[in-house]
């Protein structure tokens, strides 16, 4: 089975709000798929259909060949899915090691807990209670309980908010290895560096619709938009602007970002303009687009 989930014109409604708005998508074995955009884009809606918790109001939708909206097909999903979901309820005075065999317990296949344990580094947590854990330590405790059965698609919902920078990346080290060990992961995330640095493919969402659909990198290249980069508190925005083939100019304190027609050729007239008006500038540089700034450029081909 090469398309381990198959999705075609999902629609959800509440009331007079669209959440889903007729999306359509494939997820292959084995690979890491991210359902991105802010929140209230449709992310969580689409997930909650994708595993059984949620009805839809139409469209198909296949998960390993099973139908998540048939009560029938539900059962047998729930013994080859994993989820991980935005908030999971754990008694706050039991210890990971007792949680570790509870949700074990759950199950007729699960892996070997000692090699949950393990991967996940987990060892010395094991009599910690969960409301004694940082962040960090509580989303990898959820993500050993989400795979203790051995599930061939892992689904994390925002796996990584609230959490810092070094255990968010510690975070996608844990999901690449679930994946070198063939288990296919859907997550869904508002962080564009994280849909980037750890997934295969993307649906970038928004208003329910998907907006852009494929590789970060191809869906990047695509784009075509670099920029100049520098450090200075004495640019002024409005001065560079004004500069042949600049097309907008970012300030945010000391870090200057322009995106230009021709890099070469602007970064020669923005270093020339900054030298004559005594304006001190480090670390110049060039940078291309991110998926922030694709999804900007979205936003502005549909207002437009």
């Amino acid at each position: 089975m090469k398309h381990v989930i198959e999705v075609e014109g999902l629609t959800k409604q509440y009331g007079e709000t669209r959440a889903v708005q007729g999306i359509s998508f494939t997820v292959e074995k084995g690979e890491i798929f991210g359902i991105i955009g802010p929140n209230g884009a449709g992310k969580t809606t689409t997930i909650e259909i994708l595993e059984g918790l949620r009805k839809r109001d139409s469209g198909n939708v296949h998960v390993l060949g099973f139908d998540p909206g048939k009560e029938s097909d539900r059962y047998q999903l729930n013994k080859k899915i994993g989820v991980q979901f935005q908030a999971t309820s754990i008694q706050e005075l039991m210890k990971v090691k007792e949680a570790l065999n509870l949700f074990s317990s759950f199950y007729d296949t699960h892996h070997n807990l000692m090699d949950i344990i393990e991967q996940l580094h987990l060892k010395d947590k094991l009599n910690s209670y969960f409301k004694d854990l940082s962040g960090g330590w509580k989303q990898r405790v959820t993500l050993a309980l989400s795979v203790l059965h051995q599930p061939e698609i892992v689904f994390l919902d925002e796996p990584s908010m609230g959490l810092d920078p070094q255990a968010r990346r510690e975070l996608w080290e844990v999901i690449h290895t679930l994946k070198e060990q063939g288990t296919t992961i859907l997550v869904t995330t508002h962080y564009m560096e994280e849909a980037e640095k750890l997934c295969d493919r993307i649906a970038m969402v928004y208003d329910g619709r998907i907006r852009a659909l494929g590789k970060p990198n191809v869906l990047l290249e695509d784009l075509a938009t670099n920029y100049l980069a520098f450090e200075s508190f004495d640019v002024d925005p409005d001065v560079l602007i004004a500069l042949p083939g600049v097309i907008h100019v970012e300030k945010s304190a000391d870090r200057v970002r322009i995106q230009t027609e021709n890099l070469q050729r602007s970064a020669y007239m923005v270093l020339k303009e900054c030298e004559e008006r005594g304006w001190k500038v480090a670390a110049f540089r060039f940078e291309r687009g991110t998926l922030d700034d694709l999804f900007v450029h979205l936003l502005k081909e549909r207002s437009a």
